[in-house]
């Protein structure tokens, strides 16, 4: 009796019923965990997951067949890849944009202070692949510096290079500021000027083979509202 009293209460809950899975980059592990929050409160009965990884990775993923309802990732790059491979339907969205920052040990004991001392010979740097956001930006900064590192490992992800800095396998690492900051007393930071010549901008998008396409769309509108970019600024992202 009591359905046939509230049908528009039933119907709500229907809608809202579902799971979606979302591919994002590494260094939105944070904000996007806690904007998964207020995204499961706001539509009770839905139920998230997330896949975090190099966007390059996600994208061969996706390329592949993976399953996945969203794609965020951290470059224009990356999508436009997804965007050819005739995975995306519609346009990606700009959310957030993130620059770089030297991660090294507390107290910065090898005493760092721009991009160029990375090539010393007597420092170990790690830094992104080449084909990964954060690796093209730090491309972009050694073309702008003239300065050609010789790194010690080329990561997948952004957080593998942070990893690295925090346990001691590197004395240096080229991240994202969110990223440095998330670390928390785990790195120092040294930022340098050119990171402003080598933004990254991050970009979300709706997956054509989405089978809960109305349930990912409320995703992507959390992000790119008032909640999503409140949390994401919490973390040191900033608008596009």
């Amino acid at each position: 009796c009591c359905t046939s009293r509230h049908p528009s209460l039933a119907i709500v809950v229907f809608l809202q019923a579902g799971s979606i899975m979302v591919f994002a980059a590494a260094s939105l592990k944070s904000g996007f965990t806690e904007i998964g929050e207020q995204f499961k409160t706001d539509n009770p009965g839905a139920s998230i997951e997330f896949s975090f990884a190099g966007s390059s990775d996600l994208v061969t993923q996706l390329s592949q067949g993976a399953d996945a309802d969203v794609f965020a990732s951290a470059d224009t790059r990356n999508m436009d890849k997804a965007v050819q491979a005739d995975l995306v339907d519609g346009d990606p969205v700009n959310f957030a944009a993130n620059t770089l920052t030297i991660a090294v040990a507390p107290g910065n004991p090898k005493g760092i202070t721009s991009f160029q001392d990375l090539a010393r010979p007597d420092l170990s740097v790690v830094v992104c692949a080449p084909p990964v956001p954060c690796g093209g930006a730090t491309e972009t900064v050694e073309n702008i510096t003239g300065v050609t590192l010789s790194p010690v490992s080329e990561e997948t992800s952004v957080t593998d290079v942070l990893n690295k800095v925090t346990t001691g396998q590197a004395d240096a690492g080229v991240v994202y500021v969110t990223d440095a900051a998330g670390a928390g007393d785990k790195v120092t930071s040294v930022p340098f000027p050119e990171s402003a010549e080598a933004v990254n901008v991050y970009p979300i998008a709706l997956l054509k083979q989405s089978q809960h396409a109305d349930l990912a769309k409320r995703f992507i509108d959390t992000v790119t509202g008032e909640a999503g970019q409140k949390a994401l600024a919490q973390e040191g992202f900033v608008k596009p």
